[in-house]
C-alpha cells in the first residue's frame, strides 16, 4: 500500500473539490473514494453536499484517506484541504473558495491561466498552484471536465495509483455508459500530463484565508411564509456563467430577422432588445444582443432559429469581444 505523503492532527490526508451541478463532482469524488479504499487499501471515506440537484447548483464533493490503523471517526466537510479542487475558473471570485488552504494545499484550477496568474486571481496566501484547462480536453474527447481533473489530481498527489483510478472509472462507468470508457479514459491520461505547477511561498503578498463558516441566517424562529421572495428582481443579477460546458451562442446581427423565436424559448432570459422605428415609421422591438451573464449554453435558441442567425461555437474558440458585445457582424468575425 502506498504511504500517505502527509496528514492532519487526525491523520487524514484531506481533499476539497468545489464546483456546480453538471461537471461530475459527486462522481469524481465518488471514484477517487473507491479506488483509494478499495483500489489502494486505505481506510477513508468521500461524501458530497449541495442542495438542489440541477445544473449549476453548488456542491462540494469531500474525500479522506487514512491509514488502515486509524479508525474514520470523522463525518464533517473539509475544512483545511491538502487538495483543493476548483472545477471552473469562474468559481475564483466566490467568496470562500480557497478558504482554508495553505503551505501544504495543493490548488488544482481548471483553467487557461499560468499558475502566477491563477494565484493572483485567487490571492492565494502560498501553496502550490496547479493549472489545467479541463474543458478545453473535456469539448474535445467529448467528455466532462471531471476526469481530466481526476487526471491531474493523481499525477500531483504523489501516491494515488492511476491504474486504481482507471479500474474505478471503467467500474463506475460500467455496462450502462460503455461507450464513454475509452473517452474518459483518455481524458484522465491528458489530465496527468497537461498541466502547469508551481509552488509559492509565504512572500507576504496575500494573507492567509483560514476556513469561516458563516452558520445560518434563518431558521424556525425567523423563517418567512413559504413562497415570499426576500430578495425580488434578483434573478437580473444571477451569473450563469458557470453552467456553460464549453459552448455558447453566437448572434450573427446581420442574419437576425428580430422575429423573436429564440427568446420564447430561452429559458433564461438571455436576449435584450430596444425599441426602434421602421421604414414605415412603426416602433419595433429589435433584437440587440444576447446577455452572456445569464447564458448557461443549452444552445436551444441555435436549434430554433430558422434563419441562421445563431449558431453554436466552442466557448474557447470564440472572440471574447463577442461576449462582452453580445453579437458580432457575420460568422467570419466570430473566431478568435
Amino acid at each position: 500500500m502506498a504511504k500517505l505523503p502527509i496528514v492532519n492532527d487526525l491523520g487524514f490526508y484531506e481533499i476539497r473539490m468545489e464546483s456546480v451541478g453538471g461537471f461530475g463532482a459527486n462522481l469524481a469524488g465518488k471514484i477517487l473514494g473507491e479506488a483509494g479504499v478499495l483500489g489502494m487499501g486505505f481506510n477513508g471515506s468521500n461524501f458530497s453536499s449541495y442542495g438542489s440537484e440541477k445544473k449549476g447548483s453548488p456542491i462540494k464533493s469531500f474525500v479522506r484517506f487514512c491509514d488502515t490503523n486509524t479508525n474514520v471517526r470523522v463525518n464533517s466537510p473539509v475544512t483545511e484541504p491538502h487538495m483543493l479542487v476548483i472545477f471552473l475558473e469562474t468559481m475564483l471570485d466566490t467568496a470562500g473558495v480557497i478558504s482554508g488552504a495553505g503551505a501544504d494545499t495543493t490548488v488544482i484550477v481548471n483553467t487557461k491561466m499560468t499558475p502566477d496568474e491563477a494565484r493572483d486571481r485567487m490571492k492565494l496566501h502560498c501553496g502550490t498552484v496547479v493549472t489545467l484547462d479541463a474543458m478545453k480536453i473535456a469539448v474535445e474527447e467529448k467528455t466532462r471536465v471531471n476526469t481530466a481533473l481526476l487526471g491531474t489530481l493523481t499525477a500531483t498527489s504523489g501516491f494515488i495509483d492511476p491504474e486504481a483510478i482507471k479500474d474505478y472509472i471503467r467500474k463506475n462507468l460500467g455496462k450502462k455508459y460503455a461507450f464513454l470508457i475509452e473517452p474518459n479514459l483518455k481524458t484522465f491520461d491528458r489530465g496527468t500530463v497537461e498541466y502547469q505547477s508551481k509552488t509559492f511561498t509565504d512572500d507576504g503578498k496575500y494573507p492567509a484565508q483560514p476556513f469561516r463558516r458563516e452558520g445560518q441566517k434563518m431558521g424556525y424562529m425567523n423563517q418567512p411564509l413559504g413562497g415570499v421572495l426576500l430578495n425580488p428582481g434578483s434573478s437580473l443579477h444571477k451569473d450563469l456563467t458557470v453552467s456553460r460546458s464549453g459552448f455558447v451562442p453566437v448572434l450573427l446581427i446581420d442574419k437576425c430577422t428580430s422575429c423573436g423565436e429564440c427568446d420564447i424559448t430561452c429559458p433564461d432570459y438571455c436576449f435584450e432588445w430596444e425599441k426602434e422605428t421602421d421604414k414605415k415609421g412603426k416602433e419595433v422591438q429589435m433584437l440587440k444582443r444576447i446577455r452572456y451573464m445569464h447564458c448557461k449554453g443549452c444552445l436551444r435558441c441555435v436549434e430554433i432559429c430558422k434563419f441562421g442567425a445563431l449558431v453554436g461555437e466552442v466557448e474557447y474558440e470564440v472572440d471574447k469581444s463577442i461576449i462582452t458585445a453580445g453579437f458580432t457582424e457575420s460568422a467570419e468575425s466570430a473566431k478568435v
